[in-house]
């Protein structure tokens, strides 16, 4: 199958994707005042709270809770077993591995910071949690687990016919469009549920960044003012941008599936994002390059410009 589509939204209620039910965090530190803390702010959030007091027994929670639980907020010094460890045994298990984590260290540690972004951490607090903080890391991790359960539930409903695909080139303007093409790229893969993340994040850039030119700053105020969406839709119908969109073509091969996103943007400093900078571990985004590039693919290689990038996935066997 070969051929130019352009991409039909996925039928999303995004308000309620805002402001859906609250979301199950669960809490492990093994300090009671600060597990206090953390039910303080977590519930006061309206969201509901699990706790753990050491690495095994949140490991004892998950799996009990895998379909359940859709944060963790992990110390990183605990008795019997340490945060990070448990966070490398749940990233070998392929249902918790896209829990996003919060990691919370005791000490202002780059090199500990560093070590945790390795184990698949990509929100970082230092103790004492400053209450504003928690609240956007926390917001940026609910918001990614959100998302990240909406369109993995779209994955099912495009999986027929994939296996017929050779070549296919999409047409993308918006936000919606963009998460609802992840949504149906992802399959083309052999492991969906991995690149889905990067896949989706990758899609958002190349219009909010790329076509409309948001930078770092403007989408940290956003996040903040809780109008994101919004402010990305007014700025897509302003003259100078309706007209504008992106592409992404995908290509099978006998070493595995391609695809290559271009917008319409002048470029950006795309080497600084590749890997997560412990200086920007507790804003509100920013991780979705850094994402892609560790978690959900195999190559991910910009144009010297940075509006064009391609995503590689290595395929063993015939998958197609």
């Amino acid at each position: 199958m070969k051929g130019a589509f352009m991409v039909a939204e996925i039928d999303f209620d995004y308000m309620h994707w805002e402001q859906d039910k609250p979301m199950n965090v669960l809490a492990v530190d093994d300090d009671i005042l600060s597990m206090g803390f953390l039910e303080a702010q977590i519930t006061g959030l309206g969201h509901n709270m699990f706790t753990a007091t050491d690495g095994q027994k949140a490991l004892s929670v998950l799996e009990v809770n895998r379909k359940t639980v859709d944060v963790v907020l992990m110390d990183r010094e605990m008795p019997v077993m340490d945060g990070i460890t448990a966070v490398r045994r749940m990233k070998e298990d392929v249902e918790l591995r896209n829990i996003p984590v919060i990691m919370v260290t005791g000490a202002d540690s780059l090199e500990e910071m560093r070590e945790g972004l390795d184990a698949g951490v990509f929100y970082y607090l230092t103790k004492p949690v400053d209450r504003g903080m928690l609240r956007s890391v926390l917001s940026a991790a609910v918001r990614e687990a959100r998302r990240s359960k909406l369109l993995s539930d779209e994955l099912g409903k495009h999986r027929t016919g994939f296996n017929l695909i050779e070549y296919a080139s999409f047409k993308f303007s918006t936000l919606p469009e963009a998460e609802s093409l992840s949504a149906l790229l992802a399959n083309c893969f052999p492991e969906p549920k991995r690149v889905l993340p990067g896949l989706c994040e990758i899609l958002i850039n190349a219009v909010e960044h790329g076509n409309l030119g948001i930078g770092y700053d403007a989408k940290t105020r956003m996040l903040e003012d809780d109008n994101w969406r919004e402010e990305v839709s007014r700025i897509q119908n302003l003259p100078e941008n309706k007209d504008k969109s992106a592409m992404a073509t995908i290509n099978f091969s006998a070493d595995g599936v391609q695809v290559k996103i271009s917008d319409q943007g002048d470029g950006f400093d795309w080497q600084s994002y590749m890997n997560i900078d412990p200086a920007r571990t507790g804003d509100s985004h920013g991780r979705g390059i850094a994402r892609s590039n560790v978690n959900s693919f195999d190559a991910v290689t910009y144009n010297d410009k940075g509006n064009e990038v391609t995503l590689f996935v290595r395929c063993e066997g015939d998958f197609k």
